[in-house]
């Protein structure tokens, strides 16, 4: 819903190294600025920034994009959300596309209620900061809420820090602080925002959230989006979470994980809880590093998310039956994220023990200990696999072999899925050979993803080359030789690539005739030739001042005409003398001469 060119002036006027710089710390390196890549685990620097062209590339993974891709890779945002974060930062107000209003509807809306409609999140922002007070206030003065607070341990300070709040018994508490609380613009805010219900009828409204100590929820800009509410008394449900809105998302929210990424950086690791109480008695003793769900299993996108910070996850669960069961869920969300270097891990405290309790009784270095005997993924998978299944037996070692299948499939990691293999293969008795034919597991693939983190080859091809140059200067266009690209095989994905990158160029002039030397790749995130494109601008990295484009270019064009003058003789000398026409043979002759 952003147009186009302002997101394209946006990319123009900012700095990518400041960007990234805000979250990665770069160095400067010639030309270009360097750090360990945050995406993927590596001791010696290969993550590029380019500030003259405004991107990044990483020479080990092959991660590469501009600032907009750098905040959804990095920090997990969506992609109105990077460029809204951006725009921010460049003081830019950013115009949004509103779409035309569903005219069936408009008739039962007032002229006030269509209006409403159309104001932005930041209204529902609002909303939830002014709910967040309100709560904390209610806080202060509930006696029921303190002495429950008191009881399981925490301190005021630890309060304040996760700014909890009580809601109170009453029905339509927020009346207090929304003098419009029953108008029909203020009802949509609140329902939009998660924080009343309305009965079926229509014709009752009340608050969410009753009698409950209130945490709050923030995405990852800091911004509260949703609550989570805990009983005090003996009551269900135990917990009482937002419910899906445009601000929360419950498959996309780790409750802490905003202000806990510094200390997950720290750690080295993150520790994954159940409950918010968890949480924050963790932080309380001193074990930061720690994050929670929101009501739903451990997502691929909370597990991608957490990925992004940091190499090892530990998932710490109660030992009770929901807890394996819990456990198990994230383990099947994570085989597909996994990669080499990445470690997940399971802890499962002693009987009747949560992170909670056992934190209160024994101490962080206690717990601590305990994380450093959480069971591997590895293991865990064929324990939970192997606990009802006779592998003295064919029949059991086949079982195995069968419930495996779908979850070994979801292993890309090539290190890993070839680990887990062996040790199939030593459990079930089968060879790998064999396995690998029972599970439908290729060695190309394996191959494929090791390749992905081999040296780069140098360009051999002069479509690679005039690929290089017109990605690094467009301008170059204008000394094309067409009728040489017109004879190539567009059957060659660089022959493909380059004459789409021609074609765009053709029909946009103007990026062609601009002063700016930012990468042109922001116009075409959506080419089926990005990945090679992305691959071939990342060799300009390299580039320093003394490159001699002309020669360069000029070289590959002369290379280009030499492979379609070999090729052409080729086919002319495939025939027969007496099959050639005239023409041919003169073309031949000059072929031969030139």
């Amino acid at each position: 819903m952003i147009p186009q060119p302002f997101i394209h002036d946006l990319l123009n006027r900012l700095d990518i190294v400041d960007t990234i710089d805000r979250h990665v710390p770069l160095k400067k390196a010639g030309a270009n600025y360097v750090a360990c890549c945050p995406f993927h685990s590596e001791k010696t620097p290969s993550f590029t920034v380019s500030q003259s062209k405004q991107f990044y590339h990483c020479f080990g993974c092959g991660v590469h994009g501009n600032a907009i891709n750098f905040l959804i890779e990095y920090s997990g945002l969506s992609f109105v959300e990077a460029v809204k974060d951006l725009a921010e930062q460049m003081g830019m107000p950013v115009p949004e596309q509103q779409p035309e209003p569903d005219k069936g509807n408009t008739q039962y809306l007032s002229e006030e209620g269509q209006d409403d409609l159309e104001r932005p999140s930041q209204d529902l922002f609002e909303v939830m900061k002014i709910a967040t007070r309100f709560y904390r206030e209610q806080l202060k003065v509930s006696d029921k809420a303190i002495a429950y607070l008191k009881k399981r341990g925490l301190t005021g300070e630890t309060a304040a820090r996760f700014a909890i709040g009580y809601a109170p018994a009453n029905w339509q508490n927020l009346e207090m602080v929304f003098s419009d609380y029953k108008s029909a613009s203020t009802q949509r805010m609140l329902l939009s925002a998660g924080l009343i219900v309305i009965s079926d009828d229509g014709d009752k409204q009340y608050d969410r959230f009753r009698d409950r100590i209130m945490f709050p929820i923030l995405n990852q800009k800091g911004l509260i989006v949703g609550f989570g509410g805990r009983v005090i008394e003996q009551e269900e449900p135990k917990y009482l979470n937002s419910p899906e809105t445009k601000l929360f998302e419950k498959g996309r929210e780790l409750y802490n994980f905003f202000s806990a990424r510094r200390a997950i950086r720290d750690a080295g690791c993150v520790v994954v809880v159940e409950g918010y109480m968890d949480v924050v008695a963790l932080s309380q003793y001193g074990v930061a590093y720690t994050v929670a769900a929101l009501g739903t299993a451990t997502t691929p996108f909370h597990i991608q998310k957490l990925l992004r910070q940091t190499d090892k996850i530990i998932f710490c669960f109660d030992g009770d039956q929901a807890g394996k069961k819990a456990a198990w869920r994230a383990l099947e969300n994570c085989l597909s994220q996994l990669a080499d270097g990445k470690y997940v891990s399971f802890l499962f405290l002693p009987e009747g023990e949560d992170p909670d309790s056992y934190v209160s009784k024994f101490g962080k270095q206690a717990f601590e200990d305990q994380l450093k005997q959480a069971t591997p993924l590895s293991e865990f998978l064929f324990m939970g696999l192997s606990r009802a299944t006779d592998l003295q037996s064919s029949e059991g070692c086949a079982k195995l072999v069968r419930d495996i299948k779908p979850l070994l499939q979801q292993v890309k990691a090539p290190a890993l899925a070839l680990m887990l293999l062996k040790r199939l293969s030593q459990l079930s008795g089968i060879s790998q050979t064999e396995l690998e034919a029972l599970l439908q597991i290729k060695r190309s693939f394996t191959k494929q993803r090791t390749q992905e983190f081999a040296p780069r080859k140098a360009p051999v091809t002069p479509y690679h080359w005039l690929i290089l140059v017109l990605l690094y200067s467009p301008s170059y266009i204008s000394k094309l030789d067409r009728d040489v690209l017109a004879a190539c095989d567009e059957n060659i994905e660089e022959v493909a690539a380059l004459k789409s990158l021609i074609d765009f160029l053709d029909v946009h002039p103007n990026i062609v005739n601009s002063e700016t030397t930012t990468s042109i790749l922001i116009y075409l995130q959506d080419s089926p030739h990005r990945a090679l494109l992305e691959s071939v601008e990342s060799e300009t990295l390299e580039w320093d001042e003394s490159i001699d484009l002309e020669a360069e270019f000029s070289g590959a064009l002369m290379n280009l005409q030499e492979m379609q003058r070999k090729k052409r003789m080729t086919e002319l000398h495939s025939k027969s003398l007496n099959m050639l026409t005239e023409e041919e043979k003169e073309e031949l002759k000059r072929l031969v001469i030139s």
